[in-house]
């Protein structure tokens, strides 16, 4: 195998910009700010849920200048309170909630914060320090405002570790899915909205993502960078997970942690968890990929794009690698009327598999068979579910053989799951925690406990039309040439008329040129070493991708154009393109 050029950290550099590092550095520089200011000075540091606050406590304890210092958390509604007002979108289903329309405010007991302010009012000189999650709504006419941000998937290896709860709780211990749900359904909701609506107004913003090392840049300097990213291609930093089915061609093509049993996910474009890394001139600054979209929606995702979805990435890309490994659950994604309905969410997880990598007898299992009776498979799957037994799923779900550049298409609805030894790219809109398990094959997860089955939900989804002639008609290799130029040709591979979303494969020896068309563009190198990525404008610096790498092409770069290049000149490359179609776009807002 050769030896992998996948960029696992990959930076947007912004040139002639420096940061701090350090607790010292960082609080030395904001109290410098603030000591030639007269009477009370405030600092408010708000804070991302998951950010280690007690860092920021130590950081400035014992300092003299520091007159006061408040927490947030104080003034939260107690955790009794608190539980009982996020019940409604925390539900008591293991896995799904609603998406809340609380706001940072709502959290919080009017009384107390009241009570903090006027102690904060009745300081009459020095310096005070109010930090937490939500501080600004106790302050929100502090002298210096900074942001404390925190990826999510960082929170969620500190949810595996026990050391953060969620939000206004001491669930410190609760089992991880349910401080996932409740983080994804509440906390996340209230933290992106309220940080959203005030990222023009930080002064300084805090990089807490590695314990015991901040980083610390301006706000001007931060708004700068998120800038410039949205005027050229940019890749997000990936992550990756092992799963009870995951293989080994992720761990051995990327060089992944050997000593980790499999990786089934590799998420490379999925913006709500994935980071950026700027690099500026003496540091490495990491922030939540989300705040791109925050900052500049309409740039990045197209103005058309903006107004359908709001501040929110609607595609994704990530890896699903059975190599060595084993079937997906069966499973099925719900109906837009019922995801609505049910959990809040504006739009459903349509879906394709993308076979980057496929063994020879590599299959997918994809619509049911023809003449199934809706109730005996249901009574089948149950049983299983219920009495431990197993549930034959080629008598009722159509296995079609697949091989390596096949494209299946999965409208929500599609009884659908990946075999072993392939590595899919998965290309899909958002909701992506939205999948109804209707059998695991009597599998348990890695925590050693059975893996929740959502059949009640999943009986409301089944599409029971979409059988074997309508599968092979309708989504299996649904491939259609689109154009033809020297040294390039395009295809037209999906996804579904029912989707918003639309794919188009191109294979290329020579330059290529792509037109975003009022939409953000999304690629994957699915095959060739090396590509560069340019604007025949000159109006950003060349970009380098590597196979298999997933990378973001704003909507505001209108022109640009794909060549192979390096490693891969001289070879036929090809690429893989979503893109929100422009046509019948309704309004997919959340909230």
């Amino acid at each position: 195998m050769e030896k992998t050029n996948f960029n696992k950290h990959p930076e947007v550099v912004i040139q002639n910009m420096q940061g701090y590092q350090g607790w010292e550095n960082i609080t030395t520089a904001l109290l410098q700010q603030l000591r030639t200011l007269p009477g009370r000075k405030v600092i408010c540091i708000d804070c991302y849920h998951g950010v280690f606050t007690r860092e920021i406590e130590q950081a400035f304890a014992g300092m003299a200048c520091i007159t006061a210092s408040f927490r947030s958390c104080d003034a939260l509604l107690p955790e009794n309170v608190l539980d009982e007002k996020v019940y409604p979108y925390v539900t008591d289903d293991p896995v799904f909630g609603y998406i809340t329309s609380l706001q940072m405010a709502d959290l919080f007991n009017k009384q107390a914060v009241k009570a903090l302010q006027e102690k904060i009012k009745a300081i009459p000189e020095g310096i005070v320090l109010v930090y937490g999650t939500g501080a600004s709504v106790i302050t929100p006419a502090a002298e210096l405002l900074v942001y404390a941000d925190m990826p999510r998937w960082e929170i969620q290896l500190r949810f595996k570790r026990d050391e953060v709860a969620n939000l206004g709780t001491s669930n410190y211990t609760a089992p991880f899915s349910y401080q996932y749900k409740r983080a994804f359904f509440v906390d996340w909701r209230v933290c992106d909205k309220h940080k959203a609506g005030q990222m023009q107004q930080w002064d300084y913003v805090l990089d807490t993502t590695i314990a015991g090392t901040p980083k610390m840049i301006t706000g001007p300097a931060f708004r700068q960078a998120l800038q410039q990213t949205n005027k050229g291609p940019f890749r997000v930093v990936p992550f990756f997970d092992p799963g009870p089915w995951g293989g080994q061609w992720l761990k051995e093509s990327f060089d992944l942690e050997r000593t980790v049993p499999n990786f089934a996910w590799g998420f490379d474009c999925v913006p709500e968890e994935n980071s950026l890394l700027f690099r500026f001139d003496n540091l490495q600054f990491e922030t939540p990929s989300l705040n791109l979209v925050f900052f500049q929606p309409a740039a990045l995702l197209g103005d058309k794009v903006y107004e359908a979805f709001g501040p929110e990435f609607p595609i994704r890309f990530d890896f699903l690698d059975t190599m060595e490994g084993g079937n997906l659950s069966l499973q099925v994604h719900p109906l837009k009327a019922y995801i609505r309905d049910k959990f809040g969410m504006a739009y459903t997880q349509d879906e394709s598999y993308y076979f980057l990598q496929a063994k020879e007898g590599a299959f997918v299992y994809l619509g049911l068979k023809e003449k199934v009776v809706p109730e005996k498979m249901l009574q089948a799957l149950e049983t299983a579910q219920e009495e431990g037994g197993e549930f034959d799923a080629d008598e009722y779900v159509e296995k079609w053989t697949v091989k390596q550049h096949d494209h299946v298409l999965i409208p929500a609805g599609t009884v659908h799951c990946s075999g072993a030894n392939s590595v899919v790219l998965e290309i899909s809109a958002t909701p992506y925690i939205f999948t109804f398990k209707l059998w695991d094959w009597g599998r348990m997860g890695l925590d050693g406990k059975p893996r929740p089955i959502s059949l009640e939900h999943g009986k409301n989804s089944i599409q029971w039309d979409r059988t074997t002639n309508w599968t092979r008609k309708n989504i299996i290799n649904h491939i259609e040439p689109i154009a033809a130029g020297d040294g390039w040709k395009e295809e037209r591979t999906g996804l579904h008329k029912e989707s918003f979303i639309e794919t188009r494969r191109h294979w290329f020896t020579k330059t290529v040129t792509h037109h975003t068309n009022g939409s953000v563009n999304v690629l994957n190198l699915v095959q060739g070493r090396e590509a560069i990525v340019e604007s025949p404008t000159g109006a950003f610096a060349p970009f380098v991708v590597h196979y298999a790498e997933t990378f973001i092409v704003p909507a505001a770069i209108d022109t640009y154009t794909i060549r192979p290049w390096g490693e891969g000149a001289g070879t036929e490359c090809a690429t893989v393109k979503a893109y929100v179609r422009p046509e019948n776009l309704i309004d997919y807002r959340i909230n």
